[in-house]
């Protein structure tokens, strides 16, 4: 579940635990706008490594099988290679 508090769209607490995040375990989850807002409102979620790598590894669970390239062969997928790119980066 993601949090709107305010130090959580700045990137200060991961986006799913709260945990408070330092540069060296905070994994930048890209800038964002708020549609809602007719684009305007930005936030810069981050998460900590153990959150990212449990969601992306969840979000592969369920692309993949529904994925053809991915049942075929992973590497010809470019969603399901970057998951798991997320994956392995999230364990260091």
């Amino acid at each position: 579940m993601w949090r709107a508090c305010p130090s959580t769209i700045r990137g200060r607490h991961c986006v799913w635990c709260g945990v408070t995040l330092t540069i060296e375990t905070a994994v930048d989850l890209g800038e964002r706008t708020n549609e809602a807002d007719a684009g305007e409102a930005q936030w810069f979620p981050r998460g900590c490594r153990p959150c990212v790598g449990e969601n992306a590894y969840r979000a592969i669970l369920d692309h993949a099988p529904s994925c053809e390239q991915c049942v075929d062969d992973v590497s010809r997928c470019e969603t399901g290679l970057a998951l798991w790119r997320v994956v392995r980066s999230a364990r260091r």
